[in-house]
């Protein structure tokens, strides 16, 4: 699959497809907002399939794969940045980190990344800031660019960590954050998000692990590993063209049978009947 790099800093690109896209499917080193100027159609990013309309702003993490299917002529502004951006803002060490765990969020969170009605009446009159500059290339444009994209940054990580656990914020302990982010880069693999793996894994006995879990994430890292799974396997019944059984084999579960029994658990339906209500609703 082709991957992209970014050899600043960050870049801002304007485009416009009218029917086909012509880069296929492919995936990044680095961030990249896309924001949705004018058009319609659907984009695809790791299997799934989230439709847009002007005024949308999605975030891609670095490997997420991705393309445009165009329904309507589409203008696409592309802004990218790598970790070098991040810390060329003069962030102290432990905000960086935290700030490039809250983007590297983004991909678990479908859809448009913008959730919170005030940030997005901010979103729309800041990309046209941006496109402005850009195009007029007056004094100081790059500064100013740069302050716009600072604030984007700023906004977007605000909406992706309104939907982390309830106490994980900037403040939230370094070590916590580990814990979490080993936890969402092995939730496809079982065996590695048992405590006495992870305790192994991150130096902290496993007596200790639970009470520390809970603590800065007010549930118990059971509960937090069962519904971010959830949350997944919702995110895939609703955006892509998976089976039922691929989806169970992609999360680990022995059978389809204990992947619908678990699902109803806690869903109060089967994935099939989750899905099909989902698309009557949208129809």
């Amino acid at each position: 699959m082709i991957r992209d790099n970014l050899y600043e800093p960050f870049q801002i690109l304007l485009k416009e497809v009218l029917d086909v896209c012509p880069r296929p499917e492919h995936k990044h080193t680095f961030f990249e907002f896309v924001y949705i100027v004018s058009g319609s159609g659907d984009q695809r990013i790791n299997q799934d399939r989230y439709p847009y309309k002007a005024g949308n702003l999605f975030l891609l993490t670095p490997e997420d794969a991705h393309c445009f299917e165009i329904d309507q002529p589409t203008q696409l502004l592309f802004i990218r940045f790598n970790d070098l951006y991040i810390r060329s803002n003069k962030l102290q060490l432990t905000d960086q980190e935290r700030m490039e765990f809250i983007l590297k969020n983004a991909s678990r969170q479908p859809g448009c990344i913008i959730r919170n009605t005030a940030d997005n009446s901010i979103i729309g009159p800041l990309m046209e800031a941006i496109v402005r500059e850009q195009k007029n290339n007056a004094l100081y444009n790059r500064e100013l660019i740069q302050q716009y994209v600072n604030t984007l940054i700023l906004i977007v990580a605000r909406n992706i960590a309104a939907g982390l656990p309830e106490k994980i914020s900037e403040q939230t302990e370094e070590k916590a954050l580990d814990i979490l982010q080993y936890i969402q880069q092995h939730i496809y693999q079982p065996e590695k998000i048992k405590a006495e793996y992870i305790s192994k894994h991150l130096g902290i006995s496993e007596s200790y692990l639970g009470r520390y879990f809970k603590k800065h994430a007010n549930e118990t890292m059971q509960q937090y590993i069962t519904n971010y799974k959830l949350k997944l396997i919702e995110n895939r019944l609703l955006h892509s063209n998976m089976r039922i059984v691929e989806i169970a084999d992609e999360f680990g579960f022995t059978d389809k049978s204990h992947f619908n029994r678990i699902f109803k658990k806690y869903r109060g339906m089967n994935p099939s009947e989750f899905r099909k209500g989902a698309i009557t609703e949208r129809q």
